[in-house]
């Protein structure tokens, strides 16, 4: 235990620490009570100080305009300097206004010296001490611009000011003090400008005048007046003519200024004396030279980022349109530069939306965040970005190929009146196509086959790559750049002759030892084919027939078989050789545009031959080894049937079919087996009412039942049956009847087109009850019969079996080419409307239809609005389009979907989707070819005792051989297709009795 010493002694020192410490804390407090005294004091000394010098400030302000323009520089330069000392940008910008308002007036003295701000520069004694000023006076004033809103009245004045302090002390033009005597004085005055403008560009000039602009520019109409956009404009360019257009410089300008939304087509319509000045100093080509470095141009994109990107693009574009003869010296590098911008874009542009993607109005999905304050400005960059594929541009970049002169010593050759199955004449086509396009017009004979390595061929491929990169990038105007690229009739044969001179058959070797090999010159070959075949399929595309059959804009028929073979051929190779399979990037790109434009040539000939017969057929591709193929499940075959279904005969594809629909009534069990029998549904119908028994029984049986077995008894109105065996001929004859009588047009489910009479939905069947029920069984009732292989007299307009294949949802189609197939009258007076070479609107059209139904006038509008709007020079094509989708399409869409919803439940879309719309139709109402009675002979099945050495048989093949003509044995074969098989056979026997 402690002692009473050992406690007494702790107790003590514990005190005395205590104490210590106390000591401490109060001489802390005494410090910092004299501390902050000290610091108040020097505050309300500074608060006084600063009231003092502000008031003397004022002071010096208040004084009479008279005395303030005698007042001497120096004068200036202390209340400067006083005023800079304390100076704070919220509370001070009125004195600084004045300030700098009195510098100008002292500048504008004549002939006084002293007056003269700039005359300190002069002074041994205060030459650092003003230039210290007026570099902290300048910066001042680029704080005040970075600030001020050019929309606002006071603000644009004060822009002015301060502009105007900054143009006249950063150019000695403007300095009195230089006339006469002092410009002596110029190169050391010149010297301290520099020395200004260094400082100025060391702390951010560039970026304070890119605020500016912006703020100014980046709306539909500007708010920067002339003189003001002048001055920022010249400010821009002095330090970049002062260096020399030296790298370290021409980079800001670029990054800052040229990337100014649509800049320069504001100096053009502001102040286009600016744009002489960049003429002057040659200022494209300086920009070509610097950006077509790699490095430099990467560097420069990604300090910009994708937005302001385009917006330097759209200015060099707009640039390079007014400077010809630069851009005509610089193609190459121009191209180039224009390139890698495009591709540094597209790096960020994105498919569809996610979390990572905002949305611009050019790009589409952009991955980059999107500078939503350009939106204002972006229909005038839309406009310089369409300098790019302009006619202007397009001549100087294809200059070498468009100035080639492809000879025409001969009359195009216009198109034969079509025969009545509007075909036109094919014989020998093939070889005059080759012999015409070689020998006359020399675009086929490869003249001695250019080098794929010249520099020729890598122009051109670089100028093809710079356009395949815009359209993949620049997403949201596609359709514009296409439609520029196909301005120019001869660009696209010549483009077409120009592949040609790469090899034989359109260089269809070259381009297929392309797909092979990964190399930079093989990628730019085939953006070359892919240019080609995206352009060309837009411009068929929007052509009419008139257009391409009689007036053969840009190609000649003979042209477009020689393309189509060149087409059918690579497509073909690029499935059969498994390149399709693992395609992906530009290949699958590559693949999708060469098959675009070889099934809108295919479908063209469809609605209207040009090519010669067998044309699309592949004869190396054996259908006993493609069918090998598909039943071992080889990927290539099912993508031969998916997107070249035409290179295989149609009799193999009607094979083909019939063999899909018997495997699935395998698989359904609707075919008859050695152990088990197909369910089978009864029906009795009166032939007095065959439409609505027939409606009213089948038209709830399910999707099974409908595609098995259906038995049909006839009753008469007594209820009575009908003798017969309905071993299919009975039922063979309900479908057929049945038919005929829902597509008689008196019964105003169908109508019929003017002129050749075939069938589509009546716009009027409406006033049906349960009229879509009626159309989903019609439906099911043609399913039925393309189903089960029986052929009706079913003749339907062309543009109706387009929709049952379902090629109105294809990007490609379009209502105005399938419109003849509805009224051809009505066709060719909407392309007159087209052709209309005065103003469309002296016509007095507006964008509505007006229709008598049942002796009423229906106005039916085509937009939103229509019956007011007014049919324009602006708007007549698309009043066309409208009115032909309207007249196809939007008065029978339900009608259609109905008939379509039926027609699909027994057929299956990816069944018929490889037959063209012709030969659906065949597939419906069967072939016109005369019969051929050696096969009809050995498929014919006999019963009742007979065979075919029995002597009524022999009479029966006799007859039909010699006494019959082929219209006769086609109403036999139908008359007999459709007899029970008890009816036929009494027939037989009575014809042996007699």
């Amino acid at each position: 235990m402690f002692t009473v010493s050992q406690t007494s002694r702790a107790w003590f020192i514990d005190r005395a620490r205590q104490a210590r410490e106390e000591r401490l804390v109060q001489k802390e407090r005494e410090r910092a009570a004299v501390e902050i005294q000290a610091h108040v004091r020097s505050f309300l000394c500074r608060r006084r100080l600063q009231r003092e010098i502000r008031r003397e400030i004022d002071e010096f302000f208040k004084a009479d305009d008279v005395e303030s323009s005698k007042r001497s520089a120096l004068c200036i330069f202390k209340i400067a300097r006083k005023l800079l000392f304390l100076f704070r940008i919220k509370e001070d910008n009125e004195r600084f206004e004045k300030l700098c308002r009195c510098i100008l007036s002292s500048m504008d003295a004549e002939n006084e010296p002293k007056v003269w701000y700039v005359s300190l520069a002069l002074s041994k004694d205060l030459t650092l001490l003003w230039i210290k000023q007026i570099k902290h006076i300048l910066w001042c004033c680029c704080e005040f611009l970075e600030q001020l809103k050019p929309e606002i009245l006071q603000d644009s004045r004060l822009i002015t000011l301060y502009l105007t302090m900054l143009v006249t002390f950063t150019d000695t033009s403007t300095w009195k003090i230089l006339r006469g005597k002092g410009e002596s004085l110029r190169p050391a005055m010149n010297h301290i400008c520099a020395n200004i403008m260094g400082h100025l560009n060391q702390h951010g000039f560039y970026p304070v005048l890119q605020m500016l602009l912006t703020r100014g520019l980046a709306r539909p109409r500007p708010c920067l007046s002339k003189s003001t956009l002048t001055a920022t404009f010249s400010l821009a360019l002095r330090p970049v003519i002062a260096a020399q257009f030296s790298d370290s410089l021409l980079r800001p300008f670029l990054i800052h200024i040229m990337s100014v939304p649509a800049l320069v087509t504001h100096l053009s319509t502001v102040t286009p004396e600016r744009l002489t000045v960049l003429e002057s100093h040659d200022m494209l080509r300086k920009f070509i030279t610097f950006l077509r470095n790699e490095d430099r141009c990467r560097d420069v994109c990604e300090s910009l980022e994708g937005c302001h990107t385009l917006c330097l693009m759209g200015n060099l574009l707009q640039l390079g349109s007014l400077s010809p003869k630069v851009l005509e010296e610089e193609t190459d590098g121009f191209v180039s530069l224009l390139t890698q911008m495009l591709c540094y874009c597209q790096k960020y542009v994105s498919q569809k939306k996610s979390n990572l993607t905002h949305w611009h109005p050019v790009l589409g999905w952009f991955s980059q965040s999107v500078d939503y304050g350009l939106n204002e400005s972006m229909p005038l960059i839309t406009k310089q970005l369409q300098f790019l594929w302009g006619v202007p541009l397009i001549r100087i970049f294809f200059s070498d190929i468009l100035n080639k002169k492809l000879l025409e010593n001969q009359e195009p050759a216009h198109a034969q009146p079509a025969s009545p199955q509007n075909v036109l004449p094919v014989k020998n086509l093939l070889k005059r196509a080759f012999q015409k396009s070689a020998s006359v017009r020399n675009i086929l004979r490869p003249v001695g086959g250019k080098r794929v390595d010249s520099v020729e061929v890598q122009k051109v491929c670089n100028i093809c790559v710079l356009y395949q990169t815009s359209l993949t990038t620049l997403t949201q105007i596609r359709l514009q750049i296409l439609t520029g690229l196909t301005y120019l009739d001869d660009l696209l044969p010549k483009l077409w002759a120009f592949i040609c001179e790469l090899g034989p058959h359109g260089g269809l070797k070259l381009f297929s030892e392309c797909l092979n090999n990964d190399t930079e010159e093989s990628k730019q070959l085939l953006a070359m084919l892919t240019l080609f075949c995206d352009c060309s399929r837009h411009l068929v595309t929007i052509l009419d027939d008139i257009e391409v059959y009689e007036e053969q804009i840009s190609f000649k028929l003979e042209e477009l078989v020689t393309i189509s073979s060149f087409l059918n051929s690579f497509v073909f190779k690029m499935i059969w050789d498994g390149i399709v399979e693992n395609a992906k990037g530009d290949t699958l790109e590559l693949f999708h545009s060469v098959h675009g434009w070889l099934m809108v040539l295919y479908e063209r000939d469809c609605r209207r031959r040009f090519a010669p017969e067998d044309h699309w057929l592949r004869k190396d591709l054996k259908p006993s080894v493609l069918f090998q193929e598909l039943d071992k499940d080889r990927r290539r075959a099912q993508l031969i049937l998916q997107y070249v279904p035409h290179v295989v005969p149609h009799k193999n594809r009607v094979l083909l079919f019939r063999n899909m629909v018997t495997k699935e009534k395998e698989k359904l069990g609707l075919v008859e087996t050695s152990s088990a029998s197909p369910h089978v549904t009864h029906i009795t119908i009166r032939r007095s009412r065959m439409l609505e028994d027939g409606y009213e029984q089948l038209r709830q049986l399910s999707q099974h039942a409908m595609k098995g077995v259906i038995r049909v008894k006839f009753v008469n109105d007594l209820g009575v049956d009908e003798a017969g065996i309905d071993q299919d001929g009975v039922f063979k004859e309900f479908l057929e009847e049945i038919i005929k009588r829902v597509f008689d047009p008196a019964l105003n489910l169908f109508k019929t087109t003017s002129g050749d009479e075939r069938l589509y939905p009546s716009p009027t069947s409406y006033i049906h009850e349960n009229y879509l029920q009626l159309f989903e069984f019609v439906g099911k009732m043609l399913g039925k019969a393309v189903y089960e292989g029986i052929v009706v007299d079913v003749p339907f307009a062309s543009f109706f079996l387009s929709q049952l294949l379902g090629h109105h949802h294809s990007v490609f189609y379009s209502s105005v080419d399938e419109l003849p197939s509805l009224d051809s009258e009505f066709y060719k007076n909407l392309t007159s409307i087209k052709r209309y070479e005065g103003d469309i609107a002296d016509l007095g059209l507006t964008l509505s239809y007006d229709e008598d139904v049942m002796g009423q006038l229906v106005c039916h509008e085509l937009t939103p609005g229509g019956k007011t709007t007014p049919v324009t020079n602006a708007n007549k094509i698309s009043y066309i389009h409208l009115m032909a989708h309207f007249r196809m399409h939007t008065q029978i869409k339900n009608q259609t979907a109905a008939l379509i919803s039926g027609f699909r439940s027994i057929i299956k879309p990816e069944w018929i989707r490889m037959f063209s719309t012709p030969e659906l139709q065949r597939l419906i109402s069967g072939d016109n070819a005369e019969i051929d009675l050696e096969d009809l002979k050995k498929h014919t099945v006999y019963y009742g005792g007979f065979h075919g050495s029995h002597r009524v048989i022999i009479w029966l093949w006799d007859i039909l051989a010699s006494d019959f003509t082929p219209d006769e044995r086609a109403m036999f074969l139908k008359v007999f297709y459709m007899l029970p098989l008890c009816t036929f056979i009494d027939t037989l026997l009575n014809l042996e009795a007699t």
